[in-house]
């Protein structure tokens, strides 16, 4: 890694090695602990949680981004969502029931996810247009491989504890504050080493130019039809993609699956991804960045069949965990790289706010769909089989688009 990027582009990946750890023990660890601290559904109170959540951030990040674009502003309002994930997430290892355990958990995910709206953005500072696909596989892939470090940690500690007299559900907690350790650690070198080059100069009523400003951004992605179709197919499929992540894990202890089969396979996930995300950054470049969302789109759609008809114990399980890693970094890497291309940048916080909010609308739908028929019916696959259309709609909006933009 050292050897392929300058310091300013190295420190913007660590950023993606730092909060992908508490992204990973949030999918994994975090769900399995809440799961213990209830009696009903692990699937319905965990999907309201992240459902929360989603709307929390899509609500406040284009305003927030358009802020943001404002000189001297990003890096601010990085540090503060990162912050504020940070602390929420070491004050999970407290003792608490499960009410409390998520409104702590929501202001964590809003921290991170808030973070990584301002960190996309400082793609465009921390490298040229040429780069930005590789560089932004890179992030990716050394998150998920740099995650597993203090989450193998975690594990480790979790099911060896009892060894040295943690059970584990104080072993549990402990893991939420190694994380938060990392994650801290990790954001050091973006914020000394990456700064905000492409802003609006300040104004006297920046609010005002804030909120005017938001309004330019939507006429404008309205008006340009590439960059709609984009969004639109954007907002489809990464519904799909977040709700796969953030609901695998009570999915498969819905079922019965043993909790130590679930993280294994979860950690199969992240290996397989580091690769896989890497190849996709150079497949990008050769066959296209449009070409491989295609691909990956369509994987993802056929997985999501595979996941509501064949899913049944730990086998499938594993199946299931090594196809997503196959596609999952190379699928969010692209999409971030492609959109950047098509924005300006001096504008980049604002239109990455709006990026957001259609990833975070798209969360919450899936989330919502997955909770509310599983509730309803009592069948988690009718849940993850409603998914597949919108895998659908994102194919047919990429295969409208123009193929010239890359």
């Amino acid at each position: 890694m050292a050897n392929r990027m300058n310091n300013r582009e190295r420190s913007w990946v660590l950023y993606d090695v730092g909060n992908s750890a508490f992204v990973m023990l949030s999918s994994t660890v975090a769900p399995i602990y809440f799961g213990s601290l209830i009696t009903g559904s692990v699937v319905v109170g965990w999907g309201y949680a992240e459902t929360i959540a989603s709307l929390i951030v899509a609500l406040l990040m284009p305003f927030l981004g358009s802020l943001a674009d404002f000189q001297g502003n990003k890096k601010k309002f990085f540090i503060g969502a990162a912050g504020t994930g940070i602390i929420a997430c070491s004050a999970l290892s407290i003792p608490l029931g499960a009410i409390p355990f998520l409104v702590l958990y929501i202001i964590a995910a809003v921290g991170v996810n808030s973070s990584m709206v301002f960190y996309d953005a400082f793609l465009i500072d921390a490298t040229e247009p040429h780069n930005y696909d590789s560089l932004s596989s890179k992030g990716y892939a050394w998150g998920y491989i740099g995650s597993l470090v203090p989450f193998l940690l975690c594990v480790a500690l979790i099911f060896g504890g009892e060894a040295i007299g943690l059970d584990k559900a104080s072993a549990t907690r402990i893991s939420f504050l190694i994380t938060a350790v990392w994650w801290a650690v990790f954001t050091i070198p973006m914020i000394k080493n990456v700064k905000q080059l492409h802003f609006k100069p300040h104004a006297q009523h920046s609010l005002i130019q804030a909120f005017s400003g938001l309004a330019k951004t939507m006429r404008s992605i309205i008006g340009n039809r590439t960059l709609l179709l984009f969004m639109l197919a954007f907002f489809c499929y990464i519904d799909g993609v977040h709700t796969i992540i953030k609901m695998a894990t009570s999915y498969g202890t819905e079922l019965g699956i043993d909790s130590t089969q679930l993280i294994m396979a979860l950690v199969a996930t992240q290996v397989v991804a580091f690769p896989a995300a890497l190849a996709f950054g150079k497949l990008a470049s050769k066959l296209s960045a449009r070409t491989m969302l295609i691909v990956s789109v369509a994987a993802y759609a056929l997985i999501t069949l595979y996941a509501a008809f064949f899913l049944k114990g730990a086998t499938e399980f594993w199946i299931l965990a090594i196809s997503v890693g196959l596609f999952q970094g190379g699928i969010q890497a692209l999409s971030r790289s492609y959109f950047g291309k098509l924005i300006p940048k001096d504008h980049c916080n604002e239109y990455f706010g709006f990026f957001d909010i259609f990833g975070k609308y798209a969360s919450i739908i899936g989330t919502f769909l997955v909770s509310s028929i599983t509730h309803i019916t009592g069948n988690a696959s009718l849940g993850i089989l409603s998914i597949t259309v919108l895998f659908v709609l994102g194919l047919v909006f990429l295969f409208l688009m123009p193929k010239a933009v890359e």
